[in-house]
C-alpha cells in the first residue's frame, strides 16, 4: 500500500499502519502451534538423532571434477572395497562435480590418515581434486563440545543484555522464545537427514538467535517507548499495540533475508543449499516466535506490575 507523507516522502506499507491483530487474546493458538513444533523436533532428535557430518564425526571430504560425466555407482563401489566405513557420494552443480564423504574409524594418527587419505585418491583414479579435507575423530568431539560451548555463552550474554537493558521479565521472556528457535533448527536436521550437521549447522542456529533477538529486542523496546508516549501502564494494551506497530518493520526485514536465502537454496549449488535452507527455516521461525512467543509471554512473568509500579525516571519511562 502506497502512503505519501507531506510533500517529499513516499513510504511503502504492505502491511497497513492501523492493523489490529490481538496477539494476547490468540497467544494460546500461538503457544499450541509451537509446542507442537518443539514436540515433533524432540521426538524426531530422541528417535533419529542428527546425521553428523565430517566435521563432528571424523573422515574425509572431497571435492572432485572429472572431465566426463563421472560413474557414481562405480566410485562407490571402489570406495567400499576400502572398508572404511559410510560411503556417500553426491553430484554437485555441473554434471562432472560430485562430493565424497568418506567415514573415518578410529584413525587418529596423521600419518594413519594421510595413508588412508592416499587409498581414497588410488580408488578414484585420474580425477581433478577441487578440495580435500581431513578431520580426526578427536577433533571433531572438540568441536562439537566447542560449538555447545558457543551457544551457551551466546544464550547467557543475550540474557545479560536484555537483563541490563530492560527487565529479568523481558529477559526470560527472550531467552526461552530463543530456546524454541534452536530447539526447531535442531529438530529441521532430525528430520531431515540430507541436511549434514556440520559446522555450517552451528551457523545456521546462532544466525537464528541474533535474527530472532534483534526482533524481540525491537519489540521489547516499542512496548517502552509506547508507555512514555500513551501513558498506560496496561500490559496487554501496550503488547497488542507495539507488536501490530512493528509488525510491517520485522517482517518485511526477515522477508528480504529469506528472500536472498531462497534464491541461494535454488541457485546455488548443492553445497550452497545445504547451507542456507536451514537458516531459511530458522529466520521463519524465529520471526514468528519473536512476534507470537516473547511478547504474550510477558504477561506470565510479573512484567505488568513492575510497569504498573516504575516511575518517569525508571527503566520503562
Amino acid at each position: 500500500m502506497l502512503q505519501f507523507k507531506g510533500d517529499r516522502k513516499l513510504s511503502i506499507n504492505f502491511i497497513p499502519h492501523d492493523t489490529k491483530i490481538d496477539f494476547v487474546k490468540n497467544r494460546f493458538i500461538f503457544f499450541a502451534i509451537f509446542g507442537a513444533l518443539i514436540f515433533v523436533s524432540i521426538l524426531a532428535l530422541a528417535i533419529r538423532g542428527v546425521n553428523y557430518g565430517v566435521d563432528f564425526k571424523g573422515g574425509y571430504l572431497l571435492e572432485v571434477r572429472s572431465q566426463e560425466k563421472p560413474n557414481i555407482g562405480e566410485m562407490r563401489s571402489n570406495l567400499s572395497k576400502l572398508g572404511l566405513g559410510d560411503v556417500t557420494l553426491q553430484g554437485l552443480g555441473s554434471g562432472n562435480d560430485v562430493l565424497v564423504r568418506v567415514q573415518n574409524i578410529g584413525l587418529s594418527l596423521p600419518k594413519d590418515r594421510e595413508l588412508t587419505l592416499g587409498k581414497i585418491k588410488s580408488a578414484l583414479g585420474d580425477i581433478e581434486y577441487r578440495r580435500v579435507e581431513s578431520v580426526g575423530p578427536q577433533m571433531g568431539k572438540e568441536l562439537i563440545t566447542d560449538g555447545i560451548y558457543a551457544s551457551l555463552a551466546a544464550l547467557l550474554l543475550i540474557l545479560l543484555y536484555i537483563w541490563i537493558r530492560f527487565e529479568w521479565q523481558f529477559a526470560v521472556c527472550g531467552i526461552l522464545s530463543l530456546l524454541n528457535d534452536g530447539l526447531a533448527v535442531l529438530g529441521f536436521y532430525g528430520i531431515f537427514h540430507s541436511f549434514e550437521f556440520n559446522t555450517n549447522a552451528l551457523i545456521a542456529i546462532l544466525t537464528t538467535l541474533s535474527y530472532s533477538i534483534n526482533d524481540a529486542v525491537v519489540i521489547f523496546d516499542r512496548i517502552r517507548e509506547n508507555m512514555r508516549k500513551t501513558g498506560t501502564k496496561e500490559l496487554t494494551v501496550l503488547i497488542n499495540k507495539s507488536v501490530n506497530e512493528t509488525l510491517s518493520r520485522t517482517i518485511l526485514t526477515s522477508f528480504t533475508t529469506a528472500l536472498a536465502l531462497f534464491v541461494l537454496y535454488c541457485l546455488g549449488g548443492e553445497v550452497i543449499a545445504s547451507f542456507s535452507m536451514p537458516i531459511l527455516f530458522g529466520i521463519i521461525v524465529g520471526t514468528f516466535s519473536s512476534i507470537c512467543l516473547a511478547a504474550p509471554m510477558l504477561i506470565y512473568t510479573g512484567a505488568e506490575k513492575v510497569m504498573r509500579s516504575a516511575g518517569v525516571p525508571g527503566k520503562f519511562s
